[in-house]
């Protein structure tokens, strides 16, 4: 799997890159916040790959919280990455954490290709988006790999948040003191 991309701008629309890497030239989809922060011709940027039957597609974002809502959006059923990439290119995601909480429907039906049924569908399953605005911190970043990993344990978000809430550390620290802290709830 493709996890990022770094080499020069060969061709630029304005959802779309061409990014030549020693003589390999990628075409890598982009949100339009993406798009805007790309200023010079070298480029970084992390990467979702979408490997179907038909298409082998890279998604291309400046950010881990671009990406990780990119990601997290491609979880619900009917979204596909087109969709996804329609509301990465609306909301940056602070913007998308604060729609998402303040449950504005008709925000979301503002974005192209969602209509009433598929907002309220995203709404729902993802009631609990957060967005760590500390990514680049060592404790932001913790903090977010410790959520992911109790989340795959099975422990449901409100109460992992519960768990980890004045917690520091690194990864293995908080999710240790989160599942002691899970036992007792």
């Amino acid at each position: 799997m493709i996890v990022g991309i770094k080499g020069t701008i060969e061709h630029k629309e304005p959802t779309l890159l061409h990014i030549e890497v020693q003589g390999l030239i990628y075409e890598v989809y982009v949100s339009l916040h993406t798009s805007a922060v790309i200023t010079t011709n070298e480029v970084k940027l992390f990467t979702a790959q979408i490997i179907r039957e038909d298409a082998n597609m890279l998604f291309g974002f400046a950010t881990r919280d671009e990406k990780r809502m990119f990601d997290t959006l491609l979880k619900i059923n009917g979204v596909g990455p087109k969709v996804a990439l329609a509301i990465c290119s609306t909301f940056s995601p602070d913007t998308f954490a604060k729609v998402i909480n303040s449950k504005d429907v008709s925000m979301l039906k503002r974005v192209p290709g969602i209509g009433p049924k598929a907002a309220s569908r995203i709404l729902v399953e993802l009631a609990d988006f957060i967005v760590d605005v500390n990514s680049d911190s060592a404790t932001g970043s913790s903090m977010s790999e410790a959520t992911m990993a109790l989340e795959s344990l099975g422990f449901k978000k409100d109460e992992i948040r519960k768990a980890l809430s004045g917690g520091s550390g690194d990864t293995a620290t908080m999710v240790k003191e989160g599942l002691k802290k899970l036992q007792r709830l």
